[in-house]
C-alpha cells in the first residue's frame, strides 16, 4: 500500500495543477513566437506554449479581450471550438454538422470560413472551406428552417478551419479584421511596413523609451508611431473599433469597457525624443498625416532629411529603419551604394548607437562594412528578412571592455632585445658581409664581364638570323620581282598578272542587255 502511494505521489510531481479556463491560440509571423509569449505572460495569460507562428495559452473571456486590446505583435486571437479526425472531405461535412451552430451566432448574422490545409487527405483548402459552410448552413436548416448567409467583406462572424496530419481544428476568430489594422493609418507610401512587425522589431530590441529613437527612413511613420505606443504605453487597439467577438452571443459589454478603461488609465508622457525623417517630401508629408490622425504629432519629431544629414543631439540611442529594397535597385546598382553610404553614416555620426536593420538582401548588406553583433530572421508578409543589430562604439570596441581587464603594451611601445628595427647580429640583413657576397661577389666569368666565343651579340655562324644566305629564301619565293616588297604588294605565286595575259588587247565581249518592256499604265 505504501509502495503505492509513493508511485502516484511520484507521478503527480510531473503534471501541472489544474486551472479553470479555456483554451486559445494566438497567431504571429515566423521568427516572433518569443516576444509574442512573453506579451502573453505579461498579460496575465497561463500555460504559454509556443508554437509554429504562434503561442497557445489559458485564460476566460476577460483575458481574451485583454489580449486583443493590448497584444502588440499578435496577428490575430482564436477560440478552438472542435478538434476531431478528418481523413475526407465526406467526414469533414459529418463531424462539422455535429456542432450546435445556433448557440454560437443567429441566422440573421452572416459569416466566413478561412481554412488552411497541410498534409491531410482533405482535397484543398478552398474545398475544405465550402464543405464546412456546407455543414454549418445544413445545421441551420435543420433546427431554424433557414439559413445565415455568408459575407466575403464585413461578415458578423469569422470561423477559422485548420486541418493537418487529418486533424482538424475548428476556431472562432475573436479578432476578426487582422489585429495589424490598428486604424491609426490614413495614408500610406510605397511598400509600408506591417504594425505587428514593427512592434515586434522595437520589442527585439530591447528598447525601453528611455533613450532617443530615430528612424532615418520612416516612410509612412509606422516604425516611429509603434515606438511612440510603447513609450506612452498607449494600447495597440486603442484606436480600433471593432472586433469579431462584439457579434458572439456570450459578449459581455461591461466587461469590454472595463478592461479598455483600466488599459487607458496607464497611458504616460515620452521621456525621450522619438525622431521620424526621410528625404522625400511625400513620405514626410503622409508621416505627418498619421501622427496627426493619432494624435501624437506633438510626440514625434518629424524632419525632411537625408539620412547623411542626421546628427544625433545625444551621444546613445537606438537606429531602427528598414531601407527601401528591390530587383530593380539591385540591377542597377543602387542597393550597393546606398548600403555603403548607410555605413559610413553610422560609423561617422551615430557612435555610441546601436542600430538594427531589416533586409530581405544579406548580400547587399554586407556592404554596410560593419560586423553584425545580433542576427533574428523575421518574415515581412511571404517575403523572408534579416534583422541585423550593429553597435558603434565610441573609440574602439576594446575600450567597451569586451576583451576584458587585460592590458599590454602597444605596438609601438613595446622593446625587446633584437628587435624589428634595431636588432643587431652578425651577418644581419643589412650590415651581413660573407665572401661571394650578392653585391661584391666576384667570380671568373662573372654576369657583367663574362666572354665567350659566340657570344650573343656577337656571335657569327654560317646561316645566321641575320646573314643567312639560302636558295630557298623564304622573301624571293612569295616575292620573286624584287627582293624586298613594298607595303601594298600583293604575293604572286608563278600566275601572270592580269595585263601579261594573251591577247589582253582583245575587247571584252559582254552579253548585249535586255530590251527593258515599257509598263503599261492600268486603268484606276
Amino acid at each position: 500500500m505504501y509502495c503505492n502511494l509513493f508511485n502516484f505521489a511520484n507521478l503527480m510531481k510531473g503534471l501541472k495543477p489544474f486551472e479553470p479556463g479555456f483554451d486559445f491560440l494566438a497567431k504571429t509571423f515566423a521568427g516572433m513566437e518569443e516576444v509574442l509569449s512573453a506579451e502573453l505572460k505579461q498579460l496575465g495569460a497561463k500555460d504559454v506554449e509556443i508554437i509554429k507562428r504562434g503561442a497557445t495559452f489559458k485564460g476566460d473571456d476577460e483575458l481574451m479581450y485583454k489580449v486583443n486590446y493590448c497584444s502588440r505583435t499578435a496577428i490575430r486571437i482564436l477560440k478552438p471550438i472542435g478538434v476531431f479526425a478528418a481523413k475526407s472531405n465526406d467526414e469533414l461535412y459529418q463531424k462539422v454538422k455535429k456542432i450546435d451552430w445556433t448557440k454560437i451566432f443567429n441566422v440573421n448574422q452572416s459569416f466566413i470560413v478561412n481554412a488552411n490545409v497541410f498534409y491531410s487527405e482533405v482535397d484543398h483548402s478552398h474545398f475544405a472551406a465550402l464543405r464546412v459552410k456546407d455543414g454549418i448552413v445544413d445545421k441551420f436548416r435543420e433546427i431554424e428552417g433557414k439559413r445565415p448567409w455568408v459575407a466575403k467583406d464585413i461578415p458578423d462572424v469569422y470561423i477559422d478551419v485548420h486541418i493537418a496530419h487529418d486533424i482538424c481544428t475548428i476556431s472562432l476568430d475573436s479578432s476578426g479584421e487582422s489585429l495589424h489594422k490598428r486604424e491609426y493609418k490614413i495614408a500610406v507610401d510605397k511598400a509600408p511596413i506591417n504594425e505587428v512587425l514593427a512592434a515586434g522589431m522595437i520589442k527585439i530590441s530591447g528598447w525601453d523609451g528611455k533613450e532617443d529613437f530615430i528612424d532615418p527612413m520612416c516612410g509612412s511613420g509606422t516604425i516611429p508611431i509603434e515606438a511612440a505606443m510603447i513609450a506612452m504605453n498607449i494600447p495597440a487597439g486603442y484606436y480600433r473599433s471593432k472586433y469579431a467577438f462584439f457579434n458572439w452571443s456570450s459578449f459581455n459589454e461591461e466587461l469590454w469597457k472595463k478592461i479598455k478603461a483600466d488599459a487607458n488609465a496607464e497611458v504616460t508622457e515620452t521621456d525621450c525624443n522619438i525622431i521620424a525623417s526621410d528625404r522625400s517630401e511625400v513620405a514626410v508629408a503622409i508621416t505627418k498625416r498619421n501622427l496627426k490622425n493619432a494624435g501624437l504629432h506633438k510626440d514625434v519629431i518629424v524632419q525632411h532629411k537625408f539620412f547623411d544629414q542626421q546628427i544625433p543631439e545625444t551621444k546613445k540611442g537606438i537606429l531602427i529603419f528598414n531601407p527601401p529594397y528591390g530587383k530593380r535597385m539591385e540591377e542597377r546598382g543602387e542597393l550597393r551604394d546606398l548600403y555603403k553610404g548607410i555605413g559610413n553614416v553610422l560609423k561617422q555620426n551615430f557612435q555610441g548607437f546601436q542600430a538594427w536593420i531589416i533586409t530581405p538582401n544579406i548580400e547587399a548588406a554586407k556592404f554596410i562594412g560593419l560586423r553584425p553583433s545580433a542576427r533574428h530572421t523575421l518574415f515581412n508578409g511571404p517575403i523572408e528578412t534579416k534583422y541585423i543589430k550593429f553597435e558603434m562604439y565610441e573609440g574602439t570596441k576594446k575600450d567597451k571592455g569586451d576583451s576584458g581587464d587585460r592590458k599590454r603594451e602597444s605596438f609601438g611601445d613595446r622593446k625587446r632585445e633584437g628587435g624589428y628595427g634595431d636588432r643587431k647580429r652578425e651577418g644581419g640583413y643589412s650590415g651581413r658581409k660573407r665572401e661571394g657576397g650578392f653585391g661584391d661577389r666576384k667570380r671568373d666569368g662573372n654576369f657583367g664581364d663574362r666572354k665567350r666565343e659566340g657570344n650573343f651579340g656577337d656571335r657569327k655562324r654560317e646561316g645566321g638570323f641575320g646573314d643567312r644566305n639560302r636558295e630557298d629564301d623564304f622573301r624571293k619565293k612569295r616575292f620573286p620581282s624584287s627582293d624586298k616588297p613594298r607595303f601594298g604588294d600583293k604575293p604572286e605565286y608563278g600566275k601572270k598578272k592580269f595585263s601579261d595575259r594573251k591577247d589582253d588587247n582583245k575587247p571584252i565581249e559582254r552579253r548585249p542587255k535586255r530590251p527593258r518592256k515599257p509598263r503599261e499604265d492600268k486603268d484606276d
